[in-house]
């Protein structure tokens, strides 16, 4: 198997509800661990809560998260973005509409002065995005 680079995200409170959503953005397969199911004490406060989550779509993709662990605070960064990518324009235009819905646009997806169609957006989880679709003409 060859190696691979992810994103990782971390959520405070909402990361079964961010991972779901992504499942229903994506499709796939989705796989969720709590605290208490890792070992932790199943009447802990945090028991509940993802100890870690991974979303591996059908189109290759894999995404990971989890909700802050018991202890640390909770900070949402703007040092981060997730780049969708490629030249099948249906896929990446549905990705774009369901990651945006709900969110904040912060560059309308249309085609760039480099050629490509591109935009950014924050999705309603505040984790930033950008699609490119490229070889696009026109």
């Amino acid at each position: 198997m060859a190696s691979r680079l992810n994103p990782y995200l971390v959520f405070e409170g909402d990361a079964r509800q961010a991972m779901e959503f992504y499942k229903e953005v994506f499709g796939g397969t989705l796989e969720l661990s709590t605290y208490a199911e890792i070992g932790g004490a199943s009447g802990a406060p945090d028991a509940d809560k993802i100890m870690h989550g991974m979303l591996e779509s059908p189109s290759g993709f894999t995404l990971m998260g989890a909700g802050t662990p018991p202890g640390e605070d909770y900070s949402r960064g703007n040092a981060y973005s997730i780049s969708l990518s490629g030249e099948d324009e249906a896929e990446l235009r549905g990705y774009w509409e369901k990651l945006s819905a709900g969110g904040t646009v912060t560059v309308p997806l249309e085609k760039q002065m480099w050629g490509d169609v591109f935009g950014m957006c924050r999705d309603r989880f505040q984790v930033a995005w950008m699609v490119n679709i490229s070889g696009q003409q026109g």
